[in-house]
């Protein structure tokens, strides 16, 4: 084979390897890409606390990552104001959309009663295992109302029943 002969295969396996890889970086460029767009996503989870966040704030209510000023408290609605504390470490306990369905249910209590929190009549009842959260209460107004919102919370639809309760009593 002459030299230029040579040559040429020489410059075609160059051009051959860089081609080639052009084309793997590329791929990699957007396998890594596409790695980072999904780290990148939310949850579904996290989507449904930004969503219903986002509702109650058109709905009038101020949604606030903070410690509630009842200690201990997960989530607390002040219906005067209407402010929703979330106390920060239900995203550390991964409870945080179900604190917020249930806060929810008392914001739609809140717009049923025009501004004084009452019940909402709800035809379901919460799971077994939430009665202790409830019956704890002395009042028996505060333990309709916290078993409404703890139905709600305990059902497998929970987040479809918030907005809804929302659409039809926060107008």
């Amino acid at each position: 084979m002459s030299e230029a002969a040579n040559s040429i295969w020489v410059l075609v396996g160059i051009a051959h390897r860089t081609i080639l890889g052009t084309v793997l970086i590329y791929m990699l460029e957007i396998v890594l890409l596409s790695s980072l767009l999904l780290v990148a996503q939310p949850s579904a989870d996290e989507q449904q606390f930004i969503n219903l966040k986002n509702k109650l704030e058109k709905s009038g209510f101020q949604v606030l990552i903070h410690l509630p000023p009842r200690r201990g408290a997960y989530g607390l609605l002040e219906e005067r104001s209407k402010k929703i504390w979330i106390n920060p470490v239900v995203f550390d306990l991964q409870i945080a959309t179900q604190t917020l369905i249930h806060e929810s249910v008392h914001a739609a209590q809140v717009c049923a009663g025009k501004g004084k929190i009452k019940t909402l009549g709800l035809n379901i009842q919460p799971i077994n295992y939430a009665r202790p959260f409830f019956l704890r209460y002395t009042d028996i107004h505060r333990q309709d109302l916290e078993r409404e919102a703890y139905a709600v919370q305990t059902q497998p639809n929970n987040f479809e029943l918030a907005i809804n309760l929302l659409q039809e009593y926060c107008k």
